[in-house]
């Protein structure tokens, strides 16, 4: 009896983790997890120099990435840029230089608030999307089918999809930077009366196209990431309706996290490259 006693004893305490144990394998399944997207990654990006998909396969997804989106990120930059406006005008008032303002607001607009706010409503609206769509098909066991038919599914299913997140998100980033400037725009002239002569000079003196180009640049690597987070996510939904949308809830909140890392990383490199050719300049990100 003392031994039944002592050996149940011994077996609750071996099941009873510590902290530190819990830390560990929490380290352990991130580390994982990098490593399974990595590789997803790589396969992606591999099938896509081996062959190019169908354009029958092509062009509805690219319909339902870029022109649907275009819409909610033309309402999100027009109103960011009367946000600014409107944020903004006080303080430079106060100060007399009311007609700088538009400087200000464009070149917010086009270096940070641009391409960011178009990648998170494209990580909303699309990345969401995707891998609730590729979470339905895994426990629906479409994409072992597919498979099972000889026909790779990350070919089939994720290149299409990374293509029309790369390739769309650049002119999804200009569409909006153009609302944001005209929104701005618009508020500032004619609602707050700043003159327009001298919002239009100042905005031209000081936002080059190197500042542009900068916001689209970063928009290829956000594009990038939504679309190999939320793939990713979908292909490892697990089984059931709540699955599915715990797949879709962590791609969007890893693909705004990723959002925000690669601006600041990009940032910093492109200021560090920019300053050692060119010393006395400011950086453009």
């Amino acid at each position: 009896m003392a031994v039944a006693e002592a050996s149940v004893e011994q077996d609750h305490a071996s099941s009873v983790t510590t902290p530190v144990q819990r830390l560990g394998e929490h380290v352990f399944d991130a580390v994982v997890e990098v490593g399974d997207v990595a590789s997803f990654s790589a396969q992606t990006i591999a099938w896509i120099f081996r062959r190019r998909p169908r354009w029958s396969v092509l062009v509805p997804i690219f319909y339902a990435i870029g022109v649907e989106s275009v819409s909610v990120v033309a309402i999100t930059g027009t109103f960011i840029g009367m946000v600014l406006a409107i944020q903004a005008h006080h303080s430079f008032s106060m100060m007399g230089l009311a007609s700088r303002l538009g400087s200000v607001i464009n070149i917010s607009v086009v270096r940070e608030l641009g391409p960011v706010l178009a990648a998170t409503m494209l990580a909303g609206r699309v990345g969401s999307s995707m891998a609730a769509e590729l979470g339905t098909m895994r426990v629906t066991e479409q994409i072992d089918a597919l498979t099972a038919l000889g026909t790779n599914p990350i070919y089939y299913l994720v290149v299409p999809r990374f293509l029309a997140c790369l390739l769309l998100i650049p002119l999804l980033t200009l569409m909006a930077d153009f609302m944001g400037v005209i929104g701005g725009a618009v508020i500032s002239t004619q609602v707050l009366g700043v003159d327009s002569f001298a919002y239009w000079k100042h905005s031209r003196d000081f936002v080059e196209s190197m500042d542009i180009f900068a916001g689209v640049f970063k928009s290829f690597f956000f594009g990038s990431a939504i679309a190999l987070i939320s793939c990713h996510r979908g292909f490892n939904s697990t089984a059931g309706a709540e699955g599915v949308g715990k797949a879709a809830t962590e791609a969007f909140v890893l693909s705004f996290i990723a959002i925000l890392f690669l601006d600041f990383v990009i940032g910093l490199g492109w200021n560090t490259v920019y300053q050692a050719f060119w010393p006395q300049a400011q950086g453009l990100l």
